[in-house]
């Protein structure tokens, strides 16, 4: 069996590592340059495939006519696609002499479409998995082929659950490839009327809204915790990330708690923040949007925002 494989980020790593435990024969990885302007904490595709001795290509935003003529020219038996960032146009998928497969982030036919995991963990879902699909000219609607599924636990950010989901991927390729290695393909029915699509997030959908209810802004706190560009606030004239938090739980405001103040407050030595619905969240780390990475002290956080205590 031979492949070709478009991957990036660690689920692009993974995957790409099983099927070379597999035995699969890559004989091209496509891959993108890495972003001045993006943080890189992720592993690297193109330092596995170097390193395994297979050629790399790199594609930035488009996919050209010559690089789907060398693929074409290859004739690979699959065409596989890892947390690739670019759609795939048809005429690359009609070179599989098998299938062209694509790993997507969430159990479709759910969460379809762009950042899956930070959608589901907004939303406070207590499931997601890696879905392994046949790849259409229609985004993750293409039939099933594998799925894992992990849990969510309550107070897990975005990047925890990125973090099982990768282990999900490779086990739900690991497990379908000794089919896909006889040249059969499982496939399911994608029921997209089951499922939602959603688009992209930017950093301004961060913004918390404090009159929301406390598990919203909670999730929205998990959902774009650092390493993502994090949810954050404005007070006074600054602006504030909420790199972690934790929802206080139980009936009444904690000791010291003022349940006339909507937001952030002051209560001894912790900074607490009311929410629409009288929830409490205790803002255990807070960055200031000019420092990053730089916790504050609640004395510090306190005189800066000019906070009731």
């Amino acid at each position: 069996m031979n492949a070709v494989v478009f991957a990036y980020h660690n689920v692009g790593v993974r995957c790409l590592k099983t099927l070379l435990a597999r035995g699969v024969q890559v004989q091209l990885v496509v891959t993108h340059p890495d972003s001045p302007t993006e943080t890189l904490w992720f592993d690297r595709v193109a330092d596995v495939a170097t390193e395994a001795g297979i050629p790399v290509a790199y594609v930035d935003d488009t996919v050209d006519d010559a690089l789907i003529d060398r693929v074409a020219a290859l004739a690979p038996d699959y065409l596989f696609s890892f947390y690739f960032r670019r759609m795939l146009p048809a005429r690359l998928l009609a070179a599989a002499r098998i299938a062209a497969l694509n790993m997507h982030g969430s159990l479709l036919p759910k969460y379809r479409g762009r950042v899956p995991v930070n959608w589901a963990v907004l939303h406070g879902e207590t499931e997601t998995g890696a879905t392994l699909h046949v790849m259409e000219a229609k985004p993750d609607a293409g039939d099933i082929v594998a799925q894992q599924a992990v849990p969510i636990l309550p107070d897990d950010t975005a990047k925890e659950v990125f973090d099982k989901l990768t282990v999900a991927a490779e086990i739900a390729l690991w497990n379908v490839l000794p089919q896909l290695q006889r040249g059969t393909v499982p496939r399911r029915a994608n029921d997209l009327a089951a499922g939602s699509y959603f688009g992209g997030r930017k950093p301004e959908d961060g913004r918390i809204d404090w009159s929301q209810p406390a598990a919203a802004v909670y999730n929205l706190i998990r959902a774009v915790a650092p390493p993502y560009p994090g949810a954050f606030f404005e007070a006074h004239g600054h602006r504030f990330i909420v790199a972690r938090a934790r929802r206080v739980m139980g009936p009444l405001a904690p000791p010291g708690a003022n349940p006339a103040v909507l937001g952030p407050q002051r209560v001894g030595n912790d900074i607490l923040a009311r929410t629409g619905d009288g929830g409490m969240l205790r803002l255990l780390e807070l960055w200031s949007a000019d420092r990053p990475g730089v916790a504050l002290a609640p004395a510090h956080f306190s005189e800066l925002a000019k906070l009731p205590s």
